[in-house]
């Protein structure tokens, strides 16, 4: 293993048991204005915009950072949550792996959550940058450690019907709504923007200047999530969650 490796397993060690223990880091970032203006779409009613831009492999040739996405390969966030079951954390790392899928270049990210300590969840998500700013979802190849284990969950956009879905806009507008997961039989996840300059706290810092989206899919009735995404770093809070307490972020690992 590397220097570089090395320092990263320590830090990543570190703020794990920072994370276990609910210790917090204060801190702040303020993130720039929303980049926009969204453009187009279908009317869903008087307050609402269906946003569907055509998919195109060609309109991915010089992808566009999305600073409330960001998929800077080394970036690494850890949340928490307390769950009926006990604590959970996620690591969220995104990797320099990447994989071709429908003639597009997607970064690989990696996914675990760990429940009281032991791995439960071990998740490969897809995601790529358009030359608008668009970040879309390519899909997931996940596995729950069990037992039993199961990949329920599991899609692909190009198999078996799946279509590639839309994780963040680029230019949001509260009132939009998209399609996040698309894949018939699986997953049908929808979101909405509800707010463009929320102020979030978490346990590692305040953030400034945040995206809000309700998410929600009818194959699952009633379950509805909030989440927060802050610029330069991504999601910092999912509240709401009908599986237990607020998912909150705990730490930043950054390339």
């Amino acid at each position: 293993m590397s220097k570089h490796g090395t320092l990263v397993s320590l830090a990543v060690g570190a703020a794990l048991t920072l994370a276990f223990m609910g210790c917090e880091k204060q801190g702040s970032m303020t993130g720039p204005t929303p980049l926009g203006l969204a453009a187009g779409g279908a009317a869903v009613n008087a307050n609402e915009t269906r946003i569907a831009p055509p998919f195109s492999a060609s309109n991915f040739t010089a992808g566009v950072a999305n600073p409330y996405f960001p998929l800077t390969p080394g970036l690494f966030l850890i949340y928490r949550q307390d769950t009926p079951d006990g604590v959970e954390i996620d690591t969220v790392e995104v990797t320099h792996d990447t994989k071709g899928i429908l003639g597009v270049t997607t970064t690989v990210v990696h996914d675990r959550v760990y429940l009281n300590g032991a791995l439960s969840e071990d998740t490969f998500d897809w995601y790529a940058a358009d030359n608008d700013g668009n970040v879309w979802y390519f899909g997931e190849d996940t596995r729950t450690v069990g037992p039993p284990v199961s990949t329920t969950g599991s899609w692909e956009a190009g198999q078996a019907g799946a279509l590639p879905g839309l994780i963040m806009l680029a230019h949001p507008m509260v009132g939009d709504v998209y399609q996040q997961e698309n894949a018939p039989g699986v997953v049908a996840d929808e979101a909405r923007v509800k707010g463009l300059d929320e102020t979030i706290t978490v346990p590692y810092g305040t953030f400034t200047g945040c995206i809000k989206t309700q998410e929600w899919t009818p194959i699952e009735p009633g379950s509805r999530a909030f989440k927060y995404y802050a610029s330069g770093v991504g999601t910092v809070l999912e509240a709401e969650n009908k599986k237990g307490g607020p998912v909150e972020l705990t730490a930043v690992i950054r390339p």
